[in-house]
């Protein structure tokens, strides 16, 4: 079993070297092209935008992490900013790491006045554990079908 004080949530400004492996451990885990993590990750660390990304890492490894952008490939241009990337790897799943990610991410955009944040999801159950509440199905881009959206106030 791992020990959780081995975990440390962090954001990309925090350790910016690590830029180029995390865009490469969300696009292996997401299959968006690393090139699309990399621009959004440069435009947080460079101050361009307050859209951040949250990594949690074991020792030196990410093991968790997501995100925050414009719009997380759906039809609701409206609705946002979107939490997305959201993943923990299957190791270190059920130790609180989604949900630590999850908050932190609430708390530090309600701290810079972006408030609600929205996130899509198939997942029925979990984000709600973190106070999320569904909202209404959204359209995905090249995607027949339909996807919940969350929102969190």
């Amino acid at each position: 079993m791992n020990n959780t004080n081995n975990y440390r949530i962090i954001t990309l400004r925090e350790r910016p070297e690590l830029v180029a492996i995390a865009a490469e451990w969300f696009h292996s885990k997401w299959g968006v092209p690393a090139e699309a993590y990399l621009e959004c990750m440069k435009a947080y660390l460079s101050g361009k935008t307050e859209y951040g990304w949250y990594i949690c890492l074991y020792d030196e490894s990410i093991v968790a992490g997501l995100g925050v952008i414009e719009n997380d490939f759906h039809d609701r241009k409206d609705l946002t900013p979107n939490v997305c990337a959201v993943y923990a790897e299957e190791e270190h799943r059920e130790k609180g790491l989604a949900g630590n990610l999850l908050n932190k991410v609430v708390d530090d955009m309600r701290n810079k006045g972006v408030t609600p944040l929205y996130l899509v999801t198939d997942h029925i159950g979990f984000y709600e554990r973190y106070g999320w509440e569904f909202l209404c199905m959204v359209q995905g881009d090249d995607d027949p079908k339909m996807t919940r959206m969350y929102i969190h106030r």
